[in-house]
């Protein structure tokens, strides 16, 4: 027997009563709307990697630097920041990455494999082959 969803107006508040029942399939509990459907979509998994964030935070920050003049140079940014140099244009090479890539790790959503140690190597500045050259990096 189906019991149709039933709301309640008091005048200050609404509330919306749905049936729904919990059931055990293969060891996960999953949420069955009143017509017996599973409403428990399949899980995401989302990592956001902090280090991989802050890492292209500061790239695009400091190519905006670059760009504005504020400095003129890698040398002035690792000055200024007490960082190495060579770290400095690591991390500035991160502004190349196809802006797909950028968002799929930002929201969490790149392959495992996707580290910062990877993303620190050198990859094709070559947006079709990124994922690729990437995702081959061991």
């Amino acid at each position: 027997m189906m019991t149709k969803p039933e709301i309640i107006d008091d005048g200050t508040t609404v509330t919306v009563r749905v049936p729904i029942s919990i059931r055990r399939r293969g060891g996960r509990k999953v949420v069955l709307a009143p017509d017996g459907a599973s409403l428990t979509a399949a899980p995401v998994c989302r990592h956001v990697d902090s280090a991989m964030v802050k890492a292209i935070a500061r790239a695009f920050r400091w190519r905006e630097m670059l760009e504005d003049g504020t400095y003129a140079t890698i040398r002035e940014i690792a000055t200024a920041e007490k960082i190495n140099e060579s770290y400095v244009g690591r991390v500035l090479r991160l502004t190349l990455l196809e802006p797909d890539i950028v968002e799929a790790i930002l929201a969490g959503r790149q392959p495992a494999e996707w580290t910062l140690p990877v993303l620190m190597r050198r990859f094709p500045a070559e947006w079709e082959t990124q994922k690729s050259a990437l995702s081959a990096v061991h």
